[in-house]
Parts: structure tokens; C-alpha cells; sequence
């Protein structure tokens, strides 16, 4: 499943380019053109984080970024607030009201991808402050410690942060390209095929004592962090 993004903007020509950038890079977008759009548009669908440009009609992007902030379901959702503002007091302004980072036109959309991602990453949800679990596996943060069924899983670098990242996102599939971004980070040079074996290597610290495999390959999709068939019956 692709990112969602809900862009609120508007300039037509900056939304069919952003657009048009976004979705090359993987993401799913909407957009709204001003301030009331975008709330009910929040109140249809909750995205995985919205691109927010300050200066829109009927609702200024700070207005939205409180009501963002004051909505149950809204109240964690990042947002990327969008200016032509300049100055220190601006920036400090936005992120106060609310936003997770903030982009000073113009910009590149290398740049917004960019910071997209990194927030993206920065707000995945944990299943708690220091411990991730799925199944029989639970990965203690403040230790850096694994273990599965209590025995202890001994993992290199690559394999511990690939293995946290199925752990924060279990039962969803992620394509090589998107683990790459994800682990390795946006601007890493790495051919997708390295995914092929720090997956083998993860499968192998994780499958001791012929333990199931938890790690589920789609085909010609990427891989997930799932429970066998049979134990989800």
C-alpha cells in the first residue's frame, strides 16, 4: 500500500507539479485547494501526513494545523508546512502551531520528498516507548537486545534496524525500494537486491530451532513481517 498524502495547496500549477513528483515517487495524493476542503477532506480519510501551505483561503494552513492537532484522529498525524515566510520568528511560529517540519519556498520536490520520508519515518508508531513485539519476537530498544520465545537472537546492524522497521509495520507489504528508503535511507546508492539478502540473514538468525518463518515474500510485491497461515487460522 502506497503513503498517502493529503497536499493543501493553492496554486494550480504547484499542485499538478507536486503532484505529478509525489506520485513518481510512490506516493498516493489528494489535494485540497484551501483550508475548509482540507478538514473535510481529513474528516473522509486520515493520510499518512499532509503538506500543508500556510498562506490558503477560508482556513489559513496554521488554523488547520491546530485543528489538526485538537482532532482524535487527527492529533499524531505529521504535517509539512509550507511558506514563502522566511524568518526565524515564521519558522518557530509554524512548528509551535503544531507542524513537523517546515519548507521555505521554493523548493525542489527532491527536497520535499526528502523531508517527507525522514517524517515519515521520525512518526512510524511503535508498539511501545522502549519494546517492539510481533509474535513469539520482542526487540528491546534500550538494550538493543532480540529475542524470540525468550532465547536471545543475535543480529548484525543491517538486520536489527530491517527487523525494527517490520516490527513498527507488521502485516504490511513493502517493496524493495520502499525497505531500501526506509533502512538505508532516501539517498543511498544500493541496488534493490541487497533487500534479497539481509532478508535471508534475518530469516536465518530468526528461524532457530525451525521456529515459523514470520517473514511473509509476495511475489513480485516485497516482503512483510506476518504470521504463517496456519497460526493465523
Amino acid at each position: 500500500m502506497k503513503p498517502s498524502i493529503l497536499l493543501v495547496e493553492d496554486e494550480a500549477p504547484l499542485v499538478t507539479m507536486l503532484t505529478y513528483n509525489l506520485e513518481k515517487a510512490g506516493f498516493e495524493v489528494r489535494a485540497a485547494m484551501d483550508g475548509e476542503e482540507a478538514m473535510l477532506m481529513l474528516a473522509e480519510r486520515v493520510p499518512d501526513l499532509v503538506v500543508l501551505d500556510w498562506m490558503i483561503p477560508k482556513l489559513t494552513g496554521l488554523e488547520v494545523c491546530r485543528q489538526i492537532r485538537r482532532g482524535k484522529a487527527t492529533s499524531r498525524l505529521p504535517v509539512i508546512l509550507l511558506t514563502a515566510r522566511a524568518e526565524e520568528d515564521d519558522r518557530l511560529r509554524g512548528l509551535e502551531t503544531g507542524a513537523d517540519d517546515y519548507i521555505t519556498k521554493p523548493f525542489s520536490p527532491k527536497e520535499l520528498i526528502a523531508r517527507i520520508r525522514a517524517v515519515l519515518r521520525r512518526s512510524r508508531p511503535a508498539t511501545g516507548e522502549d519494546e517492539l513485539s510481533f509474535a513469539d519476537v520482542r526487540m528491546d530498544l534500550a538494550a538493543y537486545r532480540v529475542t524470540r520465545d525468550g532465547r536471545e537472537i543475535h543480529l548484525g546492524p543491517t538486520e536489527f534496524k530491517l527487523l525494527r522497521h517490520f516490527l513498527e509495520n507488521p502485516n504490511r507489504v513493502y517493496s524493495r525500494e520502499q525497505i531500501l528508503d526506509a533502512v538505508w535511507g532516501p539517498d543511498s546508492y544500493i541496488e534493490p537486491r541487497t533487500v534479497d539478502v539481509h532478508i535471508r540473514r534475518l530469516r536465518k538468525a530468526l528461524n532457530i530451532d525451525g521456529r515459523p518463518d514470520l517473514i511473509r515474500t509476495v511475489r513480485a510485491a516485497g516482503y512483510a513481517l506476518d504470521r504463517p497461515a496456519a497460526d493465523a487460522a
